[in-house]
Parts: structure tokens; C-alpha cells; sequence
């Protein structure tokens, strides 16, 4: 089976230069190179078999994979560049479920594009259509763009899972349900069917959301909460279908059937394609329902196991059905996760059962004893292991790397087995034996409860996640990579002192970052949230918060709260609410809950706001201070002064808003939340306001704010647009870009820069 992967893993290489590295038009020549070198190494070495096949399949793999590419871009891509900015009679069938969006919905679809398979598409669609189901044949007029582009820049978040074309569709949809469901829509149903029935079993929704995501994958039911709470303890994993899950359900299936390996092999393998069909065949299923098979077959015809084999098939096989793949950030993790288990698992088990057990188990007693630390010993090697490609990748993508992930581990991944277990049978019997469903709803309840319970406590600790903002952790996490490559080249003798290096390196990390980040007289964070707004402010010994909300990828209060204890803040002296829309407010409670918070001054407007009365109610049970202003305030702290002026009109919430001046010795910041220019007229004309050295420009850089009468009576040195690159408002328009520039202030984008940061006698970074 190892000629398998000498083919597969150069295949992967190939598609991987091909669409990171490599111009299409080089493809072909690429190939034809590798493909010459193949024939003249077959010539030269005909008495080194050995070397020679290994060195034809590295080729001719090579090959393939440059070949592939450039004939998958003509043959499937090149048609669908045609449909780019087209308007046009769409006829397509739908594949899932459709999602709600702020507009409407959203629903895959497949789409005749004129080549040899149908495209894969997103159509969006008013909510009207919300009850379209897969399977339905809908014509539309829309109008179409390519996947790949957005707003002239290229982003691969599509592309990379298969979807090629974006459609917006206009006016009447005529839609046409065939008499049975397809085939290959009945895993939808499926899926769709058994989340019901997890509905149905478990009264709790909490509950249900995370059994769904457990069984499904679907984490639509997860509280954004709870999501958050796994993403920042290292638990993430277990609401992703993989080969965890997989091997679950096999070792049931075996367990069931008995030591039969053909019959069981047999049912394994049905049950691994339907769970890899309700799962969606996202790149983790996939590549565990690959690698499962493999193990399986393999035994069967007479070949043993090979992990890499099976791996690496796994990934062509993924790569060839779509080369954009390389982007996706699942199937790297994935993938990631499995290969550091492949090549380091084995070794750092032995080395762990060796310090937890380091006498034989030869009697009962012994053996009781022994279990916790051997089930410990395979924890923290899968763990660790995994995370030697995976944490990177994490840093990278996410900005983040969670340092409490082994003990997360340690602590819950034993809940996942019967909780997995007890909540499928619940949600398979809640329908035909509801009395049978609750009582797997029961068994499953304490350890969806104990999982719930250890995020829930270990996401609040102190530094259990921190941020690659910081140069300071950047550079720690480069260090404790060099010392994991020292430990592997070669073993010390006193394997603790590295650990000690990696702590005191992480100590040193902590305490540098605090004192950046407490130097000087003032700081200012302009946070990377998406389209919304959240400014940190730093100065007399005080550290304030002004706004809290957006619509990144990670919850507004998470990004806040990780930011504050990066840098070492324990308590938020004061949270100021400009007002209570969406975009600035939206991540307050998740705030509340992780970070203590003294006061919180807010609007007294917009009394029946849902979302007012979840942060009042909120700050009441935390015991924080509530300023409603209604009157200009000020408050003094050594030389630091901050003004907050009431609402200045009776407008809609945008403008019946608060307003912050700070003000350190000559330095000013001013920031006007969404306020629109006649408000800006009235804020002139009413407050006796100095010039302004920093501008939170209004409103995320709409044309309707930041007015030529304020920019001429505030002349602002630098200003900062707080905006999502992916945004349908068109903000910040070229409107106020152009003012700006006319009025000589430098400008900074928190979508092209992220977190914008400025110290009082440093530059802005």
C-alpha cells in the first residue's frame, strides 16, 4: 500500500504548488517537465529498481497534479468565468437545507454551467423561499459573479469548499418538487429527520444544540456562547464530524455484530457513507470516513494498516474532486491533527506511559489503579501530538492558540464517546418510541452537562487563550516550536527543563505586553471587530471600553476579552455604550460574563429594546455600576479626562447617542458612534470642542457621517474607519475617504489593518 501513497503524497504536492505557487499557464509545462524527468529516470536507472519506482510515482504524481489542475480550470472552471457578471435565466436544483441570512436566505445549489459536471452554487434569495428543501428544481433570473472575487479582491472562503459561482436572484421563482426525494438528497432529510428527533428528546435547547452538533455536525443550534467557549479551551474538535466520531460508531458497530470482521467491516462501511453524506462531506468527515476505510479494507485483502497510505489517498481523493480545496481551513486542521498523531502519537504515548506507569499492570488491583493514567497517557498524546500542526494553522488563521487545551482535553474528551452515543440513540428513537428517546436524552444528559460545565469554568481562566496581536506571544510561540524540534532531534536528559523554558518564556511574554501596553500616558485600541465598533482606552491608571459589538467571525466580547487579558487587565473600569444597535453592542453580554466590569454607562433611550434589557438585566446579576446619561459627564482621573455628552436629539438610536471626548495634556480623541452630519451640527454647535488629534470616524465611513463642517472645525491629525472588509453598505464609501484625505488626516482601516493601536508619543500600529 505504500506505492499508493508514493503516488499520492507527490499529487498532493503538486496541487498544492499548482494553486498556491504557480500560474495556470505554467501548468501544463510544469507537467511536461516532470513528466521528461520520469522517462529519463526510468533511462538511468534501470538496475536500481527500488529507486526507480520510488522516483517514476514522486513524478509522475507530480505530473498528475500539475495536469489535473490546469485541465480541471478549462474543463470545470473556465465555463462558469463565462456566467461572471451576467444576468440570466438561472435553473439549478437545490442540494441543502437553506440558511438564514440578515436578507433573506442563502441555499446551495447545482447549476448547469455548460461543462462536463454541474457548478456548485450559493443562491441568495428573499425569505420568502425559506421552505425550498434539496431536491427542488427552481428557475430564477439572477444575476451572477464568480465566487472567487469580492469587491475586486480574491478570497478563497467559497472556492476553497467547492462553490464557484454567487448568484442573487430578482422577482418570482418558479419552483418544482419532484413526486420522491433524490437519491443523493436523502442523507439531507436524514440529518434533517434526526436533529428533529434530538429536538424532541431533549427539552433543554442548550442541550439539543450541542448533541446536534455532536451527531450532525450542525452547529446552528450551538449558543454562540458555548461555540466560543469550545473554540477558546481547545475543544472545538468534538463538534466536527471526524474520525473521532467515526471510530466511535465503528467500535459500536463491532461491539454489536461481534468479531465477525466481514459482516462488521460490511455495516461499517454503509454506516461511514451515510454519515459522511449527513454530515455534508465536509474535508474532516470525508477525510475520516477515507482513512476509516482504508484501516477496514486493508485486513480484508490481505494488506496491513498504513495510516500515511491511508491518509494521503484521503487527500488526493479530496484535492481531485476539488483543487481549491488547499484553502480550506477544515480539512488543514483535519488533516494537520491526523498527520501529527501519524508521526509523533506512538512515540509520545510510550513516553508518558513510561513516567504514569512505569511498573507492569500483572494484578487486578494494579490494573484498576493503572486505567486513569493510561486513559490520561492517551489523551494528552493525541492531544499534544495533534496540536503540533494544528496550533500553528490556528495562530495563523485565527489569531489565537489556547494554552489550557491539554487539561480541556484531559478533563471532557471522555464525556464525548457516551454522550456521542446516548445522544444518537435519542434523537434515531425519539420519533418511533418517544419513552425510549427520553431515556437516552437522560443517559446523555450528565455528560453533556460535565462537557458544558469544564468550558464553561476553563474559558474564564486567566490566559487560557492568547492572541498572536502581540508580538511578544508571536515571539514565544516561535520559541516553543524551536524547543519541540530540539526535543524531537534529540532527547535531553532532563526533559523538564524545556518545559520550564517554555514557561518562563510565556511568563516573560505576559509580563512585556502588560508594560507595552501600560507605557506611556495613553493607549488606544481600535479592535478588529468586523462592521461594528469597539475602542480600548488606556490612561490614568484607568481602562475604559467604548462599544462592544461587530460581526467577525468570533464573538465582539471574546475579541474584547481576549485583547484585555492578553494584556494583563483583570478588571474593566468602565464600559461605555454609545448606543444600542447591533454592530455596537452585540458582544456586551459575552463581556459581562468573562471580565469583571465596574461601571457601565449607557443611553437612557430605546426603552423597549430586546437587546438593552438583556445587557441591563445582565450587569444587574454581575454587579455593575448602570449610568444612564442623561445629562454631559465628566470624569477625571490624574491628567486623563473623559467627557461623555448626552443625546443630543430624539432621533432614531444612531442619533440619540453618546458621545466621548478623551483628552490626555494636548492629545484628543473624539467618538461620535453612528451619528449622521445634522447631528454633527448640533454636537458643533452645542459643545465647545478643541482640535482632535484622533478621529473614530462615525458610522464605519458612510457618506452620511464625518461631515466637512466637522472635519473643518475638528481637523483631525489621524482618524481610524472601523469596518468589515465583507460589508453590504459599501462602507467606508469614497465619499468620506476623499474628505479625509482633504482634510489632511492619515487614515487607518481596521478591514486592511486590523487592530489599530496608538500610543501617546509612539506611532500608530
Amino acid at each position: 500500500m505504500r506505492k499508493l501513497a508514493g503516488f499520492a503524497v507527490p499529487l498532493c504536492l503538486g496541487i498544492l504548488a499548482a494553486q498556491t505557487l504557480l500560474p495556470i499557464s505554467a501548468l501544463p509545462l510544469c507537467g511536461a517537465v516532470c513528466l521528461a524527468a520520469a522517462l529519463g529516470l526510468a533511462l538511468l536507472l534501470r538496475r536500481r529498481r527500488l529507486l526507480r519506482l520510488r522516483a517514476l510515482l514522486a513524478l509522475l504524481g507530480l505530473t498528475a497534479g500539475f495536469l489535473w489542475c490546469a485541465g480541471y480550470d478549462a474543463v470545470v472552471y473556465r465555463p462558469v468565468r463565462a456566467m461572471d457578471g451576467a444576468t440570466l435565466r438561472l435553473e439549478a436544483t437545490v442540494s441543502d437545507w437553506p440558511q438564514q441570512t440578515d436578507y433573506g436566505i442563502s441555499v446551495l445549489v447545482r447549476v448547469d454551467a455548460g461543462g462536463p459536471v454541474p457548478t456548485t452554487a450559493v443562491v441568495y434569495a428573499d425569505e420568502a423561499f425559506s421552505h425550498l428543501q434539496p431536491g427542488d428544481r427552481i428557475s430564477t433570473v439572477a444575476s451572477c459573479r464568480l465566487a472567487q472575487f469580492h469587491r475586486g479582491e480574491e478570497v478563497t472562503y467559497y472556492t476553497a469548499k467547492g462553490v464557484f459561482l454567487v448568484a442573487t436572484a430578482y422577482g418570482e421563482m418558479t419552483i418544482h418538487r419532484p413526486e420522491s426525494v433524490p437519491l443523493l438528497c436523502r442523507p439531507a432529510f436524514l440529518a434533517r429527520t434526526l436533529q428533529q428527533g434530538i429536538r424532541q428528546a431533549f427539552s433543554d435547547p442548550e442541550r439539543a444544540g450541542l448533541v446536534s452538533a455532536l451527531v450532525t455536525g450542525d452547529k446552528d443550534g450551538l449558543s454562540g456562547e458555548l461555540d466560543a467557549q469550545l473554540r477558546r479551551v481547545g475543544l472545538s474538535h468534538v463538534v466536527v464530524v471526524s474520525g473521532m466520531h467515526l471510530s466511535i460508531l465503528i467500535w459500536a458497530v463491532v461491539w454489536l455484530l461481534g468479531p465477525y470482521r466481514r459482516r462488521s467491516a460490511a455495516a461499517a462501511f454503509v454506516l461511514i457513507l451515510l454519515v459522511m453524506a449527513m454530515a455534508g462531506n465536509t474535508p474532516s468527515v470525508i477525510r475520516a470516513g477515507v482513512l476509516q476505510v482504508f484501516l477496514l479494507a486493508g485486513p480484508l485483502v490481505g494488506r496491513r494498516r498504513d495510516s500515511l497510505t491511508s491518509l494521503s489517498a484521503a487527500l488526493a481523493l479530496l484535492l481531485l474532486a476539488n483543487p481549491y480545496a488547499v484553502a480550506n481551513v477544515s480539512l488543514q486542521l483535519s488533516f494537520g491533527a491526523v498527520l501529527g498523531q501519524y508521526l509523533f502519537g506512538s512515540r509520545l504515548h510510550g513516553w508518558l506511559l513510561e513516567r504514569l506507569c512505569p511498573k507492569p499492570d500483572r494484578t487486578m488491583p494494579r490494573r484498576l489503579l493503572a486505567a486513569p493514567a493510561r486513559l490520561l497517557a492517551a489523551v494528552l498524546s493525541a492531544t499534544l501530538s495533534a496540536q503540533l500542526f494544528t496550533a500553528p494553522l490556528c495562530a495563523w488563521h485565527f489569531g489565537s492558540i489556547s494554552l489550557i487545551s491539554l487539561l480541556a482535553n484531559a478533563l471532557a474528551l471522555w464525556t464525548v464517546a457516551p454522550a456521542f452515543l446516548a445522544g444518537l440513540a435519542a434523537g434515531v428513537l425519539a420519533g418511533p418510541l418517544p419513552a425510549l428517546g427520553s431515556l437516552a436524552a437522560l443517559v446523555a444528559a450528565p455528560f453533556l452537562d460535565w462537557l458544558r460545565l469544564v468550558c464553561a469554568l476553563l474559558s474564564r481562566v486567566p490566559f487560557a487563550a492568547v492572541t498572536t496581536g502581540s508580538a511578544y506571544y508571536a515571539a514565544w510561540f516561535v520559541f516553543l516550536y524551536v524547543l519541540l524540534l530540539l526535543l524531537l532531534l534529540r532527547r535531553p536528559a532532563r526533559p523538564l527543563l524545556p518545559v520550564c523554558g517554555a514557561v518562563i518564556g510565556l511568563c516573560a511574554a505576559v509580563v512585556c505586553t502588560g508594560l507595552t501596553f501600560r507605557s506611556g500616558g495613553l493607549t488606544v485600541a481600535a479592535l478588529d471587530v468586523g462592521q461594528g465598533a469597539s475602542t480600548v482606552i488606556r490612561g490614568g491608571g484607568q481602562v475604559v471600553l467604548v462599544d462592544c459589538g461587530g460581526d467577525s467571525y468570533d464573538d465582539p466580547g471574546d475579541i474584547a476579552a481576549d485583547y484585555l487579558s492578553d494584556q494583563g487587565v483583570a478588571r474593566l473600569d468602565l464600559l461605555v455604550l454609545t448606543h444600542y444597535h447591533e454592530d455596537h453592542a452585540n458582544g456586551i453580554p459575552e463581556l459581562l460574563r468573562r471580565l469583571p466590569v465596574t461601571a457601565l454607562a449607557v443611553p437612557d433611550v430605546e426603552p423597549d429594546s430586546a437587546l438593552r434589557a438583556e445587557i441591563l438585566d445582565l450587569a444587574r446579576e454581575q454587579g455593575v455600576q448602570v449610568w444612564f446619561i442623561r445629562d454631559d459627564y465628566t470624569l477625571t482621573q490624574g491628567e486623563l479626562s473623559l467627557r461623555l455628552f448626552a443625546p443630543l436629539t430624539d432621533g432614531d438610536a444612531n442619533e440619540a447617542g453618546l458621545t466621548v471626548l478623551c483628552s490626555l495634556d494636548s492629545f484628543d480623541l473624539l467618538i461620535t458612534g453612528d451619528m449622521d452630519s445634522q447631528t454633527e451640527q448640533v454636537l458643533l454647535q452645542q459643545e465647545d470642542l478643541p482640535d482632535i488629534e484622533l478621529l473614530m470616524v462615525g458610522h464605519h465611513g458612510s457618506k452620511y457621517s464625518t461631515s466637512q463642517q466637522l472635519l473643518d472645525a475638528l481637523r483631525p491629525e489621524e482618524a481610524v474607519i472601523s469596518v468589515s472588509a465583507d460589508n453590504n453598505y459599501g462602507h467606508p464609501t469614497q465619499e468620506t475617504l476623499d474628505r479625509l484625505a482633504a482634510a489632511g488626516a492619515r487614515v487607518w482601516r481596521t478591514d486592511l489593518n486590523g487592530t489599530v493601536t496608538l500610543r501617546v508619543g509612539a506611532d500608530i500600529s
